[in-house]
């Protein structure tokens, strides 16, 4: 054999192990990514994992917001609360945190976010709300809190699951008017569940800072704060996502639910968010068929709108429920 068919053979065998290297490493990638996206377990709280989190979301939260929370999450230990439990529509066990007041005009259903919690995402807003007389519902979303479940859907789902809340609460107090809130992944869920017939209980959906879809904001986070190619990456994750909860990332999406919706809807966001991007609410914004507001907040992070903006945060949702308390759907 010639030198020159050698050196030939030989970097054909160094290309063709470079790619088997390649190959497997974006596997691995893309396995640990939807691991975190979707396993219960598959994070601890520990300061390294706080780190890759705050890397994951693109920014750490402020001193003044963590004492903001932590005050919120005080008031909410001091009220009187109820455990609700439900089935899902797949046989687990979700679990609700219902705060009532006295005479109620309405109730909040309040969807938190991803590997959150409802007294980390709705401790600064929940005095607000109770003052407004809602009386609240804090669920937790299946995969976290005390709800069951293994893993959580990014809102492909939990719309299900808040479908089947908004059924429960509508039959135990039909009398009034239901809103649903969400914050992040919650406000994906809220938004993608509109068009699961629950217009008659529903009289509007507050959502702060949703993603579009799972696909769209694991590219996102991938690309902007991982600084990494999310091609290969994304179709890998795809083929994960639809073995783990038997939906696709891409099946389902916000603006999907949006074009069918026939609820008002009050889109929420703030200009400086590193997580969800403030374009994904524009193009939810854009799609939506239903009566729609919208609230951007100057300089506010993921999830600080409320606290960025208490004044017109309150304001424009103080007015929306006052127009749609009453409004025939």
């Amino acid at each position: 054999m010639k030198k020159s068919e050698k050196r030939l053979l030989i970097a054909a065998g160094i290309a063709a192990v470079g790619a088997i290297g390649f190959a497997a490493s974006t596997y691995l990638m893309s396995k640990k990514l939807v691991k975190i996206a979707l396993e219960r377990n598959a994070t601890q709280d520990t300061p390294e994992n706080e780190k890759k989190k705050n890397q994951i979301r693109g920014y750490a939260d402020p001193e003044d917001f963590v004492k903001s929370v932590s005050e919120g999450k005080a008031y909410l230990s001091s009220a009187e609360t109820e455990i609700f439990t439900i089935e899902s529509y797949d046989g687990i066990s979700l679990t609700g945190h219902y705060f009532p007041v006295e005479n109620p005009k309405r109730i909040v259903i309040a969807m938190h976010g991803w590997r959150s919690s409802w007294k980390q995402d709705f401790a600064p807003i929940a005095a607000f709300w109770h003052r407004q007389n809602c009386s609240i519902l804090f669920c937790d979303q299946r995969g976290q809190g005390l709800s069951g479940g293994e893993y959580m859907g990014f809102g492909l789902m939990e719309r299900h699951d808040c479908a089947e809340w908004v059924k429960f609460m509508h039959e135990k107090e039909p009398a009034l008017p239901i809103y649903l809130a969400g914050v992040s992944m919650g406000a994906a869920t809220v938004l993608m569940a509109s068009n699961l017939g629950i217009e008659e209980a529903v009289h509007g959906i507050i959502a702060d800072c949703a993603f579009t879809s799972p696909h769209a904001i694991w590219k996102h986070v991938v690309e902007s704060n991982l600084r990494m190619s999310y091609g290969i990456i994304g179709r890998i994750a795809d083929d994960m996502c639809r073995r783990t909860i038997q939906v696709g990332s891409r099946d389902f999406s916000t603006l999907d639910a949006m074009k069918e919706n026939k609820i008002p809807t009050l889109f929420i966001h703030g200009t400086d968010d590193h997580f969800v991007p403030i374009e994904m609410t524009y193009e939810n914004y854009k799609a939506c068929n239903a009566e729609k507001r919208l609230l951007i907040v100057p300089g506010a992070e993921h999830s600080m709108s409320y606290y960025c903006n208490k004044n017109e945060y309150e304001r424009m949702v103080t007015q929306f429920f006052k127009d749609y308390d009453e409004k025939e759907l």
